[in-house]
């Protein structure tokens, strides 16, 4: 007797799915059912952070989606617009490498922008964009509506292992209208900007989280001898502490959140570079700790991995490390006055 297996599709598991698009539908899920309940910066900051870390706990391509919606909605509100409307899903694509990047022209229609801008997480999921781009007057920020034929995603350019859920492509714009927001250098001088770079390290830190997991687990089997147990010591402690400095970052926020002490830089700075610190130590620790077996036979630890390895070069390393020397030796000086 033949016996036939029928597989429904609706039954199919999860990893029959590309990475994007599992990733795009659980952005779609946290935009409609769990962005309301996240506070702007400024208020509840702390709390706003701490769900930045839960969701890189959880995915970190969903969290490079989510931080970008959530940071899109606190740059509208900053600037006196609009927040996203219900349905709508909000990147913002400021990426500013080298190059020829993306010009906007102003007419009597009003403006346009053309040109190619590069890492645009959430390229095919996103309906709206906050776009950085060069006018003739200084460098602007610009609202985008995404479905349409003049604003189209490059294939081809995001063939990355790490990330590869973010669908940071490349997207080509082509003489497409923008609404522009705020007023030139808006975007890069609001308080906001530095709150919202903390923000993408609450990320960076739940992936830490996720990945010492592993070592979590091996203590809670009862399968920890010294060597793992002095591995699981030290990164206990890194995320204690870095736990506590985001959670103090946002506090301090709320005390202060249009930067009239202009700490605001300084702060994200320090912060920004202790969380990169803190990841890259957790993954030589986690690693030298478990060996080869989670990253070849752990899916989800093994691409933990590979996320937060890519997404933690966000950091500029030693730019922002001689940055912030130069900032800590003037305040320093102020300080001894």
């Amino acid at each position: 007797m033949e016996v036939r297996v029928i597989v429904i599709p609706h039954e199919l598991p999860d990893h029959t799915r590309t990475p994007e698009k599992r990733t795009a539908d659980l952005f779609t899920e946290f935009v409609d059912h769990r962005a309301g309940d996240v506070p702007l910066p400024g208020r509840a900051t702390a709390r706003r952070f701490n769900a930045l870390i839960d969701l890189g706990r959880e995915d970190l391509c969903v969290a490079r989606l989510a931080e970008g919606h959530l940071d899109a909605a606190a740059i509208l509100h900053e600037l006196g617009h609009s927040p996203p409307a219900a349905g709508e899903r909000w990147g913002v694509w400021a990426a500013r490498p080298p190059g020829p990047g993306v010009r906007a022209t102003r007419s009597v229609q009003g403006w346009r922008i053309s040109g190619v801008k590069p890492y645009c997480s959430g390229a095919h999921s996103c309906t709206h964009a906050l776009v950085t781009a060069d006018a003739d007057d200084g460098y602007r920020l610009f609202a985008v509506t995404l479905d349409r034929p003049d604003a189209q995603p490059v294939e081809g350019t995001w063939p990355a292992i790490g990330m590869a859920g973010s669908d940071s492509l490349d997207m080509s714009f082509s003489n497409t209208r923008a609404r522009a927001v705020g007023e030139v250098e808006d975007y890069l001088t609001r308080p906001g900007f530095q709150h919202g770079g903390i923000g993408v390290a609450a990320c960076w830190l739940g992936g830490a989280h996720a990945i010492a997991a592993a070592l979590y687990e091996r203590a809670a089997a009862g399968r920890l001898n010294e060597h793992t147990a002095a591995h699981l010591g030290m990164v206990d402690m890194l995320l204690h502490t870095a736990d506590g400095v985001v959670r103090r970052a946002g506090e301090d926020i709320d005390t202060d959140p249009l930067d009239e002490r202009r700490e605001a830089r300084l702060r994200s700075l320090r912060v920004r570079a202790l969380i990169e610190k803190v990841c890259t130590e957790v993954l030589d620790h986690v690693g030298r700790a478990t060996g080869a077996r989670p990253l070849c036979r752990d899916e989800r630890h093994a691409r933990a991995v590979a996320d937060l390895t890519v997404y933690i070069r966000q950091h500029h390393a030693e730019a922002n490390l001689a940055e912030l020397g130069r900032m800590a030796t003037i305040s320093a000086a102020e300080g001894s006055r």
